[in-house]
């Protein structure tokens, strides 16, 4: 078949490279692509963001299997409108993708269905947001004390902010919700408790109903060492994570992914694609930081993507 990947960073690089090794690709394209994919695949002069421009493109060129990299395009829609036009496509539509596109979304789906998580404030306004923080950190006053600030849509990985002051909390709101550096991301802003362990991420397949781990990760976010500065998009991963526990991929399965899939189904929005699952290892147990609607990046490496689209490959048109 023909393939097309949308996206141009790493994460595409690797999604192209396995590809390519399949006896079912005939063609590679990937929109926009970079100088890595250029290798293997047909760069389209085509933004992720462009989504009747790509459907065009899948259509003309009879596209077997469209991939989507980012998480933008998947919540703008762009599974429903290939959908539509019957495209195959991997990825969740809209509605689903809302696990990653709101961050208030998530958590009340967490909250509401069991998923262990951290306690969290939604806020709409400025005025609420600091009101929280205020409480927060009247009740809060150990000297190690931290508390989240999350913008609630998509702000490319770095719109988490985790501080350890009540002044410190108050410019962050004011940041995100009065100044705006992170646009209709900071419309809405997720206040949560502060919880300490090892991070680690989990994806997973799924149909809507199956679900299927991959090996877990850990990626790192900061951008100095010892985490000492803000969050970027991602400053590496590595994978097999020897501080986590053997089991960590069944205990995510049964208590994280798949009462996800099974709470989004209830909803009505069946959710297939990858589902990945950033987690943390409290003393009381893996607790959920968030969700993402693709595969991570850099979190996914080049022998998680081995194992993922030889899995694809075999059971595709379950998962399209």
């Amino acid at each position: 078949m023909r393939i097309l990947v949308i996206g141009g960073g790493g994460r595409e690089n690797a999604l192209v490279w396995k590809l390519a090794q399949s006896p079912n690709t005939d063609r590679l394209y990937c929109a926009p692509g970079n100088a890595g994919t250029s290798r293997l695949a047909e760069s389209i002069n085509l933004k992720s963001s462009d989504i009747d421009g790509l459907a065009n493109f899948a259509a003309d060129q009879k596209i077997g299997l469209t991939v989507v990299g980012p998480e933008a395009p998947l919540i703008e829609g762009i599974v429903d409108r290939f959908e539509a036009r019957g495209l195959p496509i991997f990825g969740p539509s809209t509605d689903p993708a809302r696990l990653e596109g709101s961050k208030s979304f998530s958590k009340e789906l967490m909250f509401r269905y069991g998923i262990p998580t951290a306690e969290y404030w939604s806020c709409q306004n400025a005025e609420d947001a600091h009101a929280h923080a205020k409480a927060y950190f009247d009740i809060h006053r150990e000297p190690d004390a931290k508390l989240v600030i999350k913008a609630d849509g998509i702000a490319a990985g770095k719109g988490v902010v985790i501080v350890g002051s009540e002044t410190e909390a108050h410019h962050v709101i004011d940041e995100m919700m009065v100044k705006r550096i992170f646009g209709e991301a900071g419309d809405q802003i997720v206040l949560e408790e502060c919880l300490v362990g090892e991070e680690v991420s989990i994806m997973a397949f799924t149909d809507g109903y199956t679900v299927v781990p991959m090996p877990p990760s850990q990626d790192h976010k900061r951008i100095f060492d010892n985490d000492a500065g803000p969050n970027t998009g991602g400053m590496g991963a590595y994978s097999p994570v020897p501080v986590v526990p053997d089991n960590i991929a069944e205990l995510a399965h049964e208590k994280v992914l798949q009462p996800a899939v099974d709470a989004i189904r209830d909803l009505g929005i069946p959710y297939k694609g990858v589902l990945y699952a950033g987690l943390i290892l409290t003393k009381d147990g893996p607790k959920t930081l968030e969700f993402n609607c693709r595969f991570g990046d850099p979190e996914k490496l080049y022998g998680g993507i081995a194992y993922i689209f030889g899995f694809i490959l075999q059971i595709g048109n379950d998962f399209i």
